[in-house]
């Protein structure tokens, strides 16, 4: 669905936004605990109901948390890259969630086990108040997806899924299917195909053989619906410590 970006320095759990705003003391004694995973296209990191096992701090993958209904069908809800934590039940005492986080955007994260990091969740309230603000932040992206989804066009929506996974990538350049990208919006493949298809007349896109480039980001920012900027700025808002990395 979308490429590995390969960055252009050493892998560092501090390429995880949240990671690097903790305080050092903090960060040292979560590093011996840190393992580097490598996140393949398409792996689901965990299910509806399940119990995870661990935390996930993205640095180049980009995941998809998705409701998935009993047909089959599913639509994202929000999506987590170096700007955040997959497992948030883990710490909030809910230990499963009613959603597939799924593997958007090949790349590498840094896995901690849930235990653990539960007992430095506890035991810290700088890292409390950090990841309680990252999950407000969470919230306001899922309801604002809702919303979307309820009252934008495709063409919108379209714009502000691909604003939002090129702001948790290092460049411009997405693999993926039209079919993977209407799963994602939870619409019609035809709906993607002619959105995607107005875009590229514009000329804000180049699309062929699934591979998704973006030629004119403020050309998507001027098209987009509201809704992209109200995470954003929530995002901001909420974690200066954390967008300002």
């Amino acid at each position: 669905m979308a490429i590995l970006n390969s960055p252009p320095y050493p892998p560092n759990p501090r390429q995880n936004h949240l990671l690097a705003a903790l305080p050092d003391s903090e960060y040292e004694r979560l590093l011996p605990n840190l393992e580097r995973v490598h996140l393949p296209l398409g792996k689901t990191l965990s299910d509806s109901g399940d119990l995870s096992k661990f935390v996930y701090f993205p640095t180049t993958a980009i995941v998809s948390l998705l409701y998935v209904l009993t047909n089959g069908s599913s639509a994202e809800i929000a999506v987590v890259g170096r700007e955040g934590i997959v497992g948030v039940a883990l710490f909030m005492g809910g230990e499963s969630m009613p959603s597939r986080a799924l593997v958007q955007s090949e790349g590498f994260a840094y896995r901690m086990k849930g235990e653990l990091f539960n007992q430095e969740f506890s035991r810290d309230p700088a890292m409390q108040h950090l990841l309680m603000r990252y999950i407000m932040a969470l919230l306001a992206q899922m309801a604002q997806t809702a919303v979307c989804n309820r009252h934008h066009s495709i063409d919108q929506q379209l714009c502000r899924w691909l604003l939002l996974s090129m702001d948790r990538l290092s460049g411009n350049v997405l693999n993926m299917t039209q079919e993977l990208i209407a799963d994602m919006l939870g619409v019609r493949r035809e709906g993607v195909t002619e959105a995607a298809g107005k875009l590229q007349e514009a000329g804000l896109i180049s699309y062929s053989r699934g591979c998704l480039t973006i030629l004119d980001r403020p050309g998507l920012e001027a098209r987009v619906c509201e809704c992209y900027e109200v995470v954003k700025k929530e995002f901001s808002r909420l974690l200066p410590d954390v967008i300002a990395q």
